[in-house]
């Protein structure tokens, strides 16, 4: 738990996948970080990485501005994006999970 009266810093969370806002666990995945930033009392930026971004070096660079990177997995756009993106976050040593 973070202490009482500290200022939280924000923390940046990429999410590897192609949103879609009718999609039950896009919004879940949302919902499930700002539950845990609510809890911690603290600030969540939370960016969604679309797929075939990942495959250019700009959208590489990208990741390591993250705290964490959170695959929300499929259908992707370019498997071959998400799975740069994964194996980046491996490479990087930033915190990963996947659904």
């Amino acid at each position: 738990m973070l202490k009482e009266g500290k200022v939280n810093p924000t923390v940046s969370i990429g999410i590897i996948g192609d949103f879609d806002e009718n999609s039950l666990s896009h919004r879940a995945t949302i919902d499930a970080l700002n539950h845990a930033a609510n809890y911690l009392s603290a600030k969540m930026n939370i960016v969604w990485l679309p797929t075939p971004s990942l495959l250019t070096e700009k959208g590489q660079q990208q990741l390591e501005q993250f705290a964490g990177l959170w695959a929300a997995g499929d259908p992707y756009q370019s498997l071959e994006g998400a799975l740069k993106g994964i194996q980046s976050a491996r490479e990087l040593n930033i915190a990963f999970f996947g659904t």
